[in-house]
């Protein structure tokens, strides 16, 4: 620097070394730049993350939605799951597509009938295809935490989950084995408490909080034989459950499939379905194995007095069918009371932990049951009792409180695309299902489905005896083929809600049952559903 004329003169500045710092600028803005790119993004994502919905789906195996009492009180109370259709909407149309275990829990999973992900009935043999899409592997894939507790009853290891913790095949009340991948292990305990305490153990330990999440709690309860926890035994032990009006239906107005099944109450095996036994009962033996002393003595105490009880009424006719009747509907809800009280568990952590206000709670069957309808236990039917499944979800800021759905049919295999839908994810055009996401918000869609196609197939099996069959209904009136008997029904489910006469043939019914038969074909072309088969 130096002074001339009274004036600072700067000398210039070395070239180099102005370069030098000019590339140390442009490095600093642009390694600036990206660190806000990479925060802005981080950021987004977290948002994104907060805002999709965590999903709790609980799904319990043959618990008719005659036996919630958000549907109807006259059997039992269930507050517990009642609360989620208080806090949600109740569907009254959800009907699966093959109501039978195995088969309802693949179409979940895959969003798709049973001819398109392969696993028809519950046969040896049949094993599901884990390498086909499914909702939770497209979870996983957007981003969420997977798991699945409980009942599996697929044959192969789960796929697409971070965490599972299955029982073998259909499992045990008392002291349930549970399969996962460190292996195989006995859990003490009753089932379906186990079952929720493996998933809160999940929720609170094993999730990483900072990411949504999709748990899948499946229980036991109620499927037959119908095991009560010890502390349950004595509840309704004075009440008479309400007998449906169907009860000792003589299927006078129906086809050769109702006269043939093999689900009568009073066909009910007295020792392991009934717990009627004597002290050398292989079924006694069998389940005792299974308890603490302590379980032991409370079922000595409670159970064992049935048999005598029984010889000394010695119900003959009408009075043995109701003596069946009221022993194993007081097993069946008293396994529902320890599912409903699970469920409380499951929703006060979800309220404790703060996760209530963005978490879709999902309550549902893997398909409906009859309790007693019909003469009946079990499923399998395209009758309504074991058509319809329950169905309650609340979603805290999309579906209104105590909202009623009584109109739109919706299914099993809209389950896959409306979790995805919900969670931002693209649903694969190959699921045959859809989203019910709008009908939740409290739409209409127009173009919403108006049948619904129904297949079952598992014909003469061992046990139940029940003829493969296909059908359509609207809702209103229901048609069912039984085509390896070359047999068809016909039903006005409005005048005839109970389903005790045919009317196909009819000539009042001519038109009805032509547009049913010209739906169910359109169905079976739309679905892809291949030939029939004897």
């Amino acid at each position: 620097m130096q002074i001339e004329n009274c004036r600072l003169k700067i000398a210039p500045p070395d070239r180099p070394m102005l370069q030098f710092a000019f590339c140390n600028l442009q490095f600093a803005i642009r390694i600036c730049a990206l660190c806000c790119i990479i925060l802005c993004t981080a950021v987004a994502d977290n948002l994104r993350a907060a805002q999709r919905p965590n999903i709790l789906f609980i799904m319990s195996d043959d618990h008719g939605y005659q036996a919630i009492s958000a549907y109807d009180g006259s059997r039992n109370q269930t507050p517990n799951i009642d609360r989620i259709a208080k806090e949600g909407m109740r569907f009254d149309r959800c009907y699966v597509t093959n109501s039978l275990c195995g088969p309802s829990r693949a179409c979940i999973l895959t969003g798709k009938y049973s001819h398109k992900n392969g696993f028809y009935n519950n046969k040896p043999g049949t094993r599901f295809d884990g390498s086909q899409a499914t909702f939770p592997k497209l979870l996983r894939s957007a981003g969420y935490q997977t798991a699945i507790v409980g009942k599996w009853h697929l044959v192969t290891d789960p796929t697409g989950f971070d965490y599972w913790d299955i029982l073998p095949g259909q499992g045990q009340y008392y002291r349930p084995e549970f399969i996962s991948v460190k292996g195989r292990r006995s859990m003490p305990g009753y089932v379906t408490d186990v079952i929720a305490d493996l998933a809160l153990d999940w929720l609170k330990n094993k999730r990483d909080p900072n990411r949504p999440f999709l748990l899948m709690v499946h229980n036991k309860a109620p499927h037959r034989t119908w095991e009560p926890a010890p502390q349950k035994l004595t509840d309704l032990a004075d009440d008479k459950i309400p007998e449906p009006a169907t009860l000792f239906d003589n299927y006078d107005h129906r086809g050769t499939a109702a006269h043939r099944a093999a689900l009568r109450v009073n066909q009910m095996s007295p020792q392991s379905d009934l717990k009627m036994w004597d002290s050398s009962s292989w079924a006694r033996k069998f389940l005792f194995n299974r308890m603490s002393d302590d379980q032991k003595a409370a079922w000595e105490k409670y159970v064992d007095p049935r048999r005598a009880e029984y010889e000394a009424a010695d119900p003959l006719g009408k009075d043995r069918t109701r003596w069946f009747y009221q022993l194993f509907m007081k097993d069946y809800l008293r396994c529902i009371e320890s599912v409903d009280d699970n469920v409380g568990k499951l929703l006060k952590y979800l309220d404790d932990s703060g996760l209530a206000k963005n978490t879709i709670v999902v309550y549902t069957s893997d398909q409906g049951v009859y309790l007693g309808e019909h003469g009946w236990f079990d499923k399998r039917f395209m009758y309504e009792q074991s058509l319809r499944t329950p169905l309650l979800v609340r979603w805290p800021g999309v579906v209104k409180p105590g909202s009623i759905e009584k109109k739109e049919i919706v299914s099993n295999i809209d389950f896959a695309p409306t979790f995805l839908q919900a969670a931002g994810a693209s649903v694969p055009k190959e699921m045959q299902g859809r989203s019910f996401v709008p009908i939740l918000r409290g739409e209409h869609p127009s173009d919403w489905r108006k049948t619904f196609y129904y297949h079952f197939y598992e014909d003469n099996d061992a046990d139940h005896h029940v003829a493969k069959h296909e059908g359509v209904t609207n809702g209103n009136a229901k048609l069912i083929h039984f085509y390896t008997l070359d047999e068809w029904e016909l039903y006005d489910l409005e005048k005839d809600p109970h389903e005790l006469n045919s009317v196909y043939g009819k000539p009042e019914y001519a038109a009805t049952q032509a547009t049913l038969k010209s739906e169910l074909q359109r169905l079976r072309k739309e679905l892809q559903v291949p030939p029939n088969k004897p």
